[in-house]
C-alpha cells in the first residue's frame, strides 16, 4: 500500500487510500524548528490489523531521517512503536 503525504505550513498527514477513501492516517503538527509532534493515528473501522498504523509511522520516520528531524510521539500508537525498538533511538525527541 501506497502511504501519501500532505503538509501545510506546520501541520501534515501521512495518508492511506483505499478506492478513492483514507482508511488510515497520522496527523502531525511542528512548533520547533528541528522536531515535529505525531499527535495522533487513525485507522478506520475494518482495516485494524493489517499494519496500516505502522505502515505510516515509517513513512513519519523516513520523512524525520530524509529532513534530519526529531519525532515527539504524542500518540500513544506511535509512542509505543517507536520507543519499542532500538530502530528509531535516532529519531525520538
Amino acid at each position: 500500500m501506497e502511504v501519501k503525504h500532505e503538509k501545510k505550513s506546520n501541520k501534515g498527514v501521512f495518508y492511506i487510500e483505499e478506492n478513492g477513501q483514507r482508511i488510515a492516517n497520522l496527523v502531525y503538527f511542528s512548533e520547533n524548528e528541528g522536531q515535529f509532534t505525531i499527535e495522533h493515528t487513525v485507522v478506520a473501522p475494518g482495516n485494524e490489523g493489517k499494519g496500516l498504523g505502522k505502515l505510516l509511522v515509517n513513512a513519519a520516520v523516513a520523512f524525520a531521517r530524509e529532513n534530519s528531524l526529531k519525532i515527539v510521539p504524542q500518540c500513544p500508537y506511535a509512542r509505543k512503536v517507536l520507543e519499542g525498538s532500538d530502530t528509531y533511538k535516532d529519531v525520538l525527541a
